[in-house]
């Protein structure tokens, strides 16, 4: 019994230091291990955070007085917010919201001091992009607050209590339906995953269930092959933009304030970049899992970490802002913002719009390239 037990410790053994000694001769098993878990741990350690940071101000100062100036210095001088400009009246701050360059106008009125000494109350009105419902309403709680401590700060507490009433006005989004940011994040996540995992496999299959080697010896252009695997899925995409659009106007009661064409030309351009990158995945590996597994862990917590519907880029540090800028998903997803949400039309995402055109022809230059070494 003992000489059996002792057998079986050796298998078990030799066993556990042969499959030890493959571990440390895969670098990809090794990446998966420790380096996937330890990305998510420095970016999520960074990126998730309750407060939301540098958020953009417009200022519309129609007092130009002592307490309207102060009032401001006290605004620009919080973490959560930056004081990007000064407008002369609400309709072009509005303007501005629009266009995206801020999140917020302080509209404080004339006569700002002079009806906090006589009449011992006055306003402010807040205008801000209510298309992110959860944001706006935090930065609306925070400049809350910021106005009541300058209350407090300035006249104490009196006999008579001095008012600063805040009031708030939420532009695109005045429910503040979560759905206006759900709908376009979940579109740019589903695309963007989606059209990338059934892409990667797809060579790769080939190459498993050993058709490859027909490809290889027939006269087929090797563009015409990637095009081949590409365009069907092309097709499914955009039905699935066609669902997912019909879904949200008629279930979410998500408006359409945009043109429809220039939405489904966004779609299409996005459709076509992750689809490219599929395809460069596809023709770089040689087994489906590891496609699946660059399409999956390697889209899945960029898209939802910088794509800018779960979390606000601007609570994140400088380097991961840059970093986000590399992600497709991002730029699709505030154009679709602009164009369901706001009713921007191409002048506004046309930059975006260019950009995903030029990852599309990256990507297919990479595909390419790599079908190339292997028709070689």
């Amino acid at each position: 019994m003992t000489m059996a037990n002792n057998t079986r410790f050796n298998q078990l053994k030799a066993f556990v230091i042969k499959e030890i000694h493959h571990i440390l001769r895969d670098r990809k098993t090794l990446l998966v291990l420790f380096g996937i878990p330890v990305v998510q741990i420095v970016l999520f350690g960074f990126a998730l955070s309750n407060e939301v940071k540098n958020n953009r101000l417009l200022i519309c100062d129609q007092a130009h007085d002592v307490h309207s100036a102060m009032l401001i210095t006290r605004l620009d001088a919080s973490k959560y917010f930056d004081v990007v400009g000064y407008v002369s009246n609400p309709d072009e701050g509005t303007d501005r919201l629009r266009s995206g360059s801020a999140h917020m106008v302080v509209v404080i009125p004339s006569g700002f001091s002079a009806d906090l000494r006589h009449s011992h109350e006055t306003s402010v009105q807040l205008l801000t992009d209510g298309t992110n419902p959860n944001l706006a309403a935090t930065i609306q709680l925070y400049v809350q607050s910021i106005v009541n401590d300058f209350r407090n700060q300035i006249f104490g507490k009196p006999d008579i209590p001095y008012e600063i009433e805040v009031s708030p006005r939420m532009l695109y989004n005045p429910q503040l339906k979560g759905s206006y940011t759900f709908v376009p994040g979940v579109m740019a996540m589903v695309l963007m995953i989606i059209c990338t995992l059934m892409t990667s496999v797809s060579i790769v299959r080939e190459k498993e269930l050993g058709n490859m080697e027909m490809l290889l010896v027939s006269p087929m252009n090797a563009m015409t092959a990637i095009f081949s695997k590409a365009i069907p899925y092309l097709l499914l995409s955009l039905m699935l933009v066609t669902v997912i659009l019909i879904l949200s106007v008629t279930m979410l009661d998500v408006p359409i304030r945009g043109s429809i064409l220039l939405l489904y030309l966004v779609s299409l351009v996005f459709i076509i970049t992750s689809l490219s990158f599929g395809l460069a995945i596809s023709t770089a590996t040689n087994s489906q899992q590891v496609a699946m597994l660059i399409s999956l862990m390697g889209l899945m917590l960029p898209t939802l970490m910088f794509g800018g519907f779960m979390f606000p880029i601007e609570n994140m540090p400088i380097p991961l802002q840059v970093l986000s800028n590399v992600v497709p998903a991002k730029w699709f997803y505030y154009s679709i913002n602009d164009i369901m949400i706001k009713g921007l039309g191409f002048g506004a995402v046309y930059h975006r719009v260019l950009l995903l055109a030029a990852y599309a022809a990256v990507f297919l230059a990479i595909s390419y390239r790599n079908f190339k070494i292997r028709l070689s």
